[in-house]
């Protein structure tokens, strides 16, 4: 076997490099998105005209969700025409296509703590990820390499907050049917198996799990008429996902926004898969605990 040897890479800053531009980088990206480390992405356009605004530099759509990517790119440090040039490319994109959820995300070769505060002030009201790319230089071959220096901070919603407008068994009886009520008690038996202390409160919305009157977020029902709709905050696993397919669970698609599994599940689901339900909803509740 042939020893390997260590040959230390050279970093250049291409804002100054004479051959090697914005469009280059660009097109690096669109040919291989895996770069950005934003998931399996496909692209949808590139340089996309934006009404009465400039051109968005690439636009990226998650391969098996409706997340999309607004993606600007700027050599050299980040400043204010780039952050305000991608959040209002974003909010262009989100109000033409409502359909799908938008995430807007700034490249850039640096990412100054300055501006890193500035762009951190955003995110929680914007769904925002900084990058900071580097480019380095191994004999007459160039690599990119991608650094998220600020993640997206998952969003709460309405049906989610606390003082979401309160209800009761009653409200629920007449909503849904006696049956996806009596699913719901029994994903409540296996929470218990899970944490004793926790207790059904009642929205409107839907039924959070609650813990001395405090709702808890790791997961939450909504009782149908022929099913319950469960959503556990979990991130997203191919493996769970075959797990889940091959038991014959019915899985709606990922929430992205809340970071959420949402499931349909009957009765014969919960008789069935009582052992995979238990230890998804373990697992919900431990990383909200930690």
């Amino acid at each position: 076997m042939a020893t390997l040897k260590y040959v230390k890479p050279v970093r250049i800053l291409l804002k100054r490099h004479a051959d090697l531009d914005e469009r280059w980088v660009q097109d690096r990206i669109a040919e291989d998105p895996s770069i950005l480390g934003l998931g399996d992405l496909i692209l949808k356009d590139k340089e996309r005209n934006q009404p009465h605004a400039g051109r968005l530099d690439l636009l990226f759509q998650e391969t098996d969700s409706t997340r999309r990517f607004e993606v600007e790119v700027q050599l050299g440090s980040s400043d204010e025409s780039h952050i305000i040039r991608t959040i209002e490319y974003w909010d262009i994109e989100r109000k033409r296509y409502p359909q799908y959820d938008h995430v807007a995300v700034i490249v850039a070769e640096d990412i100054t703590s300055r501006f890193l505060n500035v762009i951190s002030l955003f995110n929680g009201f914007i769904p925002l990820v900084a990058i900071q790319l580097q480019a380095f230089q191994l004999g007459d071959q160039i690599s990119l390499v991608c650094t998220t220096v600020l993640s997206q901070v998952t969003l709460g919603l309405i049906e989610e907050d606390d003082e979401d407008e309160a209800a009761d068994r009653t409200f629920w009886e007449k909503r849904s049917t006696k049956s996806s009520l009596e699913t719901a008690d029994g994903l409540l038996e296996l929470v218990h198996g899970i944490d004793p202390t926790l207790s059904f409160k009642y929205n409107k919305g839907n039924i959070r799990l609650a813990r001395d009157g405090q709702s808890t977020r790791f997961a939450t029902l909504c009782p149908k008429k022929d099913f319950v709709r469960l959503a556990c905050l979990l991130d997203k696993s191919d493996e769970l996902q075959a797990r889940l397919d091959e038991a014959g669970i019915d899985v709606m698609d990922y929430d992205v926004r809340r970071g959420r599994y949402r499931l349909r599940l009957s009765k014969t689901d919960l008789d069935k898969n009582k052992d995979l339900l238990m230890e998804l909803l373990q697992k919900a509740y431990k990383e909200s605990e930690g």
